[in-house]
C-alpha cells in the first residue's frame, strides 16, 4: 500500500467521480414510475446503492478489516485533504478537537436525516451527503496542511467507525519499544510520515483513529500489517485510555438513538403515539400543527408522491428518536455503570466496560441498515424467505461476541461481586438483544 499510493489515489478519484454522478444526477431526475426497477431506474438504483448496499457494508467491512474505508475509498477524506494541500493550513482550534463532537455530528446527522427522508429521496440525500462533503472540504480549505481535519474531528461517522474498528482483526500495528529503539539511534534526518488523520503513529496502541492507507507501513521497521484476536482491543485498552465520549456514542448514539430511527417508520407503536397526539390536539382545537407547510429542506415535502410530513409527524419522530433513544441509552448506560460499580476495580471503569457492547452495537447497526436493502429487494420481488435465519445467526453472534467480551472484563477475578457485576452486565445486553428480536421477529 505504501509503495502504490498513486494507484490508491487513482482509486480515490474513481469513488469520487463515482460518488457524485449518484449523489446529483437522480436529485434532477422525476419520480419514478410504479413499474420502475433498480436496474431501469436511475434514481432507485442510486438510493439502493447507497442505503442497501454502500453503507450496511461500509459498516461491515470496518469490523473485519478496520478503517480501510476511510483511507482507500471515502470520498470526503479525498476531497478534505486534497482543499487542505491548497488551503490556509490555519492552526486547529480548540473548539473544533471536542471530544463530543463525534456524537453530535452522528446523532444530528440520524435525526435529520429521517426528517427529510434521506433513504427515500435524491434530493434529500444531496442536500445531507452534499452538505457533508461542502463542510469537509470547507475544513479542508482553513485547517490542517495535507491532512484530514473533517476526518479526525467532526466528521458524522467518525465515532462509529472509530468504535467498530476496535474488533476488526486486521490492523496496523506499531511496536513502540521497536520505534523508540530506531528513533534513538537513527542519527540521520528523517521524513515525517504522513498520517492524514494527525495520529502520533509512534505510540498508537488502537485502531480507533487509524485510516488504514498504509502510508507508515514499515516505518522505522515498527509499523505492519497484521493480524489480532478481535477481542484484543478492547480486552486490553487501558482505563485511561477508554474515554466518556466514545462511550455515550456507543451506548445513546448507536445502541440508543440509531435503533429508534431505523424502527419508528415500521412501528405500530410509533402510529398509536402519534395518534394519541392527533386526537387531543384535534380535540383541543389546535390545528397549527396539523398542517403541512414546512419546506422539504426541512420536512419530508413531496406532494407529487404523497409523501408529506406535518408539523406533528416532524415533533413526534423528533420525540420518538430522541426520546425513546435516550431512554434505551440510559438504561444501558445505567446497567453498566452498576455493574463498574459492583466490581469497583479501578481498571476497569465504566467506559472501558461499555466497550463490550460494540459487537452488538455493530450487529445492531448493520440489521438496521440492511432493512433497507431487503426493502429494495422485496419490492423487487426477491424471495426473502433466508432472511429470519441469516438475521438471527447475525444477531447471536454480535450477542455472543459482547457476551465474551463483558464476561473477560468482569471475571479477571473469580469473586462473588464480579459474578455478580458479569451477570448485571449480561442483563443489560439481554435488553439490546430483546429489542432487537422485537424488531426483527415480531412486530
Amino acid at each position: 500500500m505504501r509503495r502504490h499510493q498513486r494507484l490508491i489515489q487513482g482509486i480515490q478519484w474513481v469513488v469520487v467521480l463515482f460518488y457524485f454522478g449518484l449523489l446529483v444526477v437522480p436529485a434532477m431526475m422525476p419520480l419514478p414510475d410504479q413499474d420502475a426497477h433498480i436496474l431501469t431506474n436511475l434514481r432507485l438504483f442510486a438510493q439502493f446503492l447507497f442505503w442497501g448496499i454502500w453503507w450496511p457494508f461500509v459498516m461491515l467491512s470496518t469490523m473485519l478489516l478496520g478503517r480501510v474505508w476511510c483511507g482507500v475509498f471515502c470520498p470526503e477524506g479525498s476531497l478534505t485533504e486534497l482543499a487542505s494541500r491548497h488551503g490556509l493550513g490555519r492552526a486547529i482550534p480548540r473548539w473544533m478537537r471536542w471530544g463530543g463532537w463525534p456524537f453530535v455530528a452522528f446523532v444530528g446527522t440520524t435525526v435529520y436525516g429521517q426528517l427529510v427522508s434521506v433513504y427515500e429521496y435524491p434530493q434529500a440525500a444531496l442536500l445531507v451527503l452534499g452538505g457533508s462533503t461542502v463542510a469537509a472540504v470547507a475544513v479542508g480549505l482553513v485547517y490542517g496542511k495535507g491532512s484530514r481535519v473533517w476526518c479526525r474531528y467532526l466528521c458524522p461517522a467518525n465515532g462509529v467507525f472509530g468504535l467498530l474498528a476496535k474488533i476488526a482483526p486486521v490492523h496496523f500495528g506499531v511496536d513502540e519499544a521497536r520505534w523508540l529503539q530506531q528513533m534513538g539511534q537513527s542519527t540521520e534526518r528523517r521524513h515525517a510520515v504522513n498520517c492524514a488523520p494527525l495520529i502520533n503513529i509512534g505510540h498508537m496502541q488502537s485502531a480507533s483513529s487509524c485510516h488504514a492507507c498504509g502510508r507508515c507501513a514499515g516505518e522505522n521497521d515498527a509499523v505492519a500489517l497484521a493480524l489480532r484476536s478481535p477481542a484484543h482491543e478492547i480486552l486490553n485498552t487501558r482505563p485511561a485510555a477508554a474515554n466518556t465520549g466514545e462511550a455515550i456514542t456507543l451506548i445513546v448514539g448507536v445502541i440508543g438513538i440509531a435503533t429508534a430511527a431505523f424502527t419508528w417508520s415500521a412501528s405500530p407503536r410509533f402510529v398509536w403515539f402519534k395518534t394519541t397526539v392527533a386526537e387531543w390536539l384535534i380535540d383541543h382545537d389546535w390545528m397549527v400543527l396539523l398542517q403541512d407547510n414546512a419546506p422539504w429542506w426541512l420536512l419530508t415535502h413531496y406532494p407529487q408522491a404523497q409523501d408529506i410530513f406535518t408539523w406533528l409527524d416532524g415533533l413526534c419522530i423528533l420525540a420518538w428518536i430522541l426520546g425513546g433513544g435516550a431512554a434505551l441509552g440510559l438504561v444501558v448506560w445505567a446497567g453498566i455503570w452498576l455493574a463498574a460499580r459492583l466490581l469497583n476495580n479501578p481498571a476497569l471503569p465504566w467506559q472501558k466496560l461499555a466497550l463490550g457492547l460494540v459487537p452488538i452495537g455493530g450487529a445492531g447497526v448493520f440489521l438496521g441498515l440492511s432493512m433497507l436493502t431487503l426493502g429494495h429487494l422485496k419490492a423487487e420481488g426477491v424471495d426473502l424467505t433466508w432472511v429470519p435465519a441469516v438475521r438471527a445467526v447475525l444477531l447471536c453472534a454480535g450477542a455472543g461476541f459482547s457476551a465474551y467480551l463483558l464476561a473477560r472484563l468482569c471475571l479477571t477475578r473469580r469473586t462473588l461481586r464480579s459474578v455478580a457485576a458479569c451477570l448485571l452486565a449480561w442483563l443489560t445486553l439481554a435488553l439490546v438483544v430483546g429489542v432487537w428480536a422485537q424488531i426483527l421477529f415480531v412486530r
